[in-house]
């Protein structure tokens, strides 16, 4: 294994570790509000793709060992743990989260950006959904039996659009030297809204698969077909 795998296992489990704590202790009496903390902030490791050196290690020591875990922290587990985060909202969130980018990142590796792209749309895009949708949704909509709202949806389009413009930006200035990070107003403004609407369909916690699965492959067809 590589220095730079090394060095973003590192960061990936800290950080995680740190933003559960937070949670866990500090954030305790806040149920829906630590969940979604949590929800929001692992999104940040979209920032820490580019360290490492090898799809083995981003994609089967940093994010699938996740599957398990978050699995065994949710109402479904066999060990019967008691865990406030995932029990609060939907059970398997999390582990939904882990799948996705445990499934991007052994597909997208030599393209994190792209990656970035479906981190944040489960992270920050339907975090701040839900977040803003609970606190403050008023006109709300029904699909499948799930219970949404238009200001929680129009939060997560903006959300996702000043996200990934910011993360794109990243990416070009990591990458400036050796790719071209595709990025223009049609992939700004287009990907997010297939994003939201897909989150804003989808039922059972579901949502963190498709809204970054929708928002990872149409920037993928669009950045072939625009640049």
């Amino acid at each position: 294994m590589l220095s730079g795998d090394i060095l973003g296992l590192i960061i990936v489990y800290g950080y995680v570790a740190v933003l559960l704590l937070i949670s866990e202790k500090l954030l305790s009496k806040y149920k829906v509000f630590s969940r979604k903390f949590l929800h929001i902030m692992v999104g940040n490791v979209l920032f820490v793709l580019p360290i490492f050196e090898t799809k083995f290690a981003m994609t089967f020591l940093a994010a699938a060992p996740f599957i398990p875990l978050t699995f065994l922290m949710s109402p479904h587990s066999p060990l019967k743990i008691k865990d406030k985060i995932s029990s609060s909202g939907h059970g398997l969130g999390l582990v939904y989260y882990a799948i996705s980018w445990t499934v991007l990142a052994f597909l997208f590796f030599d393209k994190p950006w792209t990656i970035a792209v479906g981190i944040a749309a489960m992270s920050y895009g339907d975090g701040m959904a839900s977040l803003i949708g609970t606190r403050f949704g008023k006109r709300k909509y029904h699909f499948f039996g799930e219970t949404k709202s238009f200001e929680g949806s129009v939060t997560m389009y903006f959300i996702l659009v000043a996200v990934m413009w910011i993360a794109l930006k990243y990416y070009n200035y990591i990458f400036s030297n050796v790719a071209v990070v595709p990025m223009n107003f049609a992939i700004l403004l287009f990907v997010p809204l297939i994003a939201t609407l897909f989150e804003a369909i989808t039922p059972k916690g579901l949502d963190n698969l498709t809204a970054c699965f929708s928002a990872t492959i149409l920037y993928y067809i669009l950045a072939l077909v625009l640049q």
